[in-house]
């Protein structure tokens, strides 16, 4: 009986020992990477989170890898991508989205929680980042079915995956941004952090019908303050930065630079972004080259900008963010001890060989570390 004894936990350390063996066998059955460990999930928490966006293009090859910890696939399933990400200890997460007047029913959320976590398994992938921007009010259904879902998926997500994580996007403010009224708290409370969508914030605009920034600083950061009052732990939230601007064609351009921009309502509000168009950083660096004012600082909203005329002769006014704006807002990440940063999208840079180019996207990338992480 001794001896049995004896044995059963020289077994079990046995068995503990083959797991990760099996595990690996069971990845190389069908997996695409040339080395089988890198099909196996990411289970390192690493303390600073970098969290990237990619739409496809094959432009993932030229990304700064010693910052990624996270890239949400929002184009096309790469399996090369899965594979280098992996070989660099980053995790590669799913995109979910639903129609939340479905996900009231349990049984749907369940269906539909089984189906990402099967994608998941088989691609690879170490999780999902849920990606709904649905209107909700705090009296209906949609309200606490969004909050169950967002539980369920991770529940599910862990107990299958283990290392995985779910992450929720919420707009820059918990204030029912474009009607967006959920229960931040809750959702915060059920998935591993929330991405902080902090650009588009001219999504409603109630005052004057002017162009202005996509991400201005004081708005921003209260936006943080208005979740970190709610109670949400600053450990909860990843910073996401804008590598993109607005094109806002001027009805009127004044020699104050105050750019008047036609009337496009959205959701209740007389004005809003959607009169202009989103341009890519990379679009931006060229087309600056050819302003009628050059780039231009805006102290209030600490936000570049810039003037120039189409071929019609009518003004346009381009607001942005540039490594100088986005610096000050890792600052703020790195002193409020915020989960991390990241942004939309990484696919907006310039990647080729040209040596201008080049170092406008080390910087861009550079700019995502704060300054006291640097020292």
């Amino acid at each position: 009986m001794a001896g049995l004894q004896l044995r059963r936990p020289r077994l079990l350390l046995r068995l503990l020992l083959l797991l990760p063996l099996l595990a690996l066998s069971a990845a190389g059955d069908h997996c695409p990477c040339q080395e089988p460990a890198h099909c196996l999930p990411i289970r390192h928490r690493p303390d600073f989170e970098v969290f990237v966006f990619d739409i496809g293009h094959k432009t993932w090859k030229h990304y700064d890898w010693t910052q990624i910890t996270t890239v949400a696939v929002f184009g096309k399933y790469d399996s090369e991508l899965m594979c280098y990400a992996h070989s660099k200890g980053a995790r590669v997460v799913l995109k979910g989205d639903v129609s939340l007047k479905e996900i009231i029913d349990p049984n749907f959320r369940a269906s539909w929680i089984a189906q990402k976590l099967n994608l998941a398994k088989t691609q690879y992938m170490d999780g999902i980042n849920i990606d709904i921007e649905q209107e909700v009010t705090c009296s209906s259904p949609e309200y606490d079915a969004l909050t169950a879902l967002v539980r369920e998926t991770t529940d599910a997500f862990h107990q299958e995956i283990k290392g995985s994580q779910v992450t929720f996007d919420v707009a820059w403010s918990p204030k029912c941004i474009d009607r967006r009224c959920y229960n931040y708290t809750g959702i915060a409370d059920a998935c591993d952090f929330l991405f902080v969508m902090s650009y588009d914030e001219q999504s409603q605009i109630w005052s004057q019908c002017i162009a202005a920034a996509n991400a201005p600083h004081n708005q921003t950061l209260a936006g943080y303050s208005d979740y970190t009052r709610m109670g949400i732990n600053p450990k909860k939230l990843v910073m996401g930065v804008p590598w993109y601007g607005y094109d806002y064609t001027c009805l009127n351009l004044s020699e104050e630079n105050v750019c008047t921009i036609a009337k496009v309502p959205f959701r209740g509000a007389p004005c809003s972004d959607a009169a202009g168009r989103q341009v890519c950083y990379a679009v931006i660096m060229k087309q600056i080259l050819h302003s009628t004012s050059g780039s231009q600082w805006d102290k209030v909203q600490q936000a570049p900008f810039y003037n120039y005329k189409d071929h019609a002769g009518h003004f346009h006014q381009v607001w942005y963010d540039n490594p100088q704006s986005i610096s000050l807002k890792a600052e703020y990440v790195s002193h409020y001890g915020l989960r991390g940063i990241g942004m939309w999208n990484a696919n907006c840079l310039d990647y080729s060989a040209d040596a201008v180019a080049k170092q406008q996207t080390e910087e861009m990338w550079k700019a995502l570390k704060p300054k006291l992480r640097q020292r």
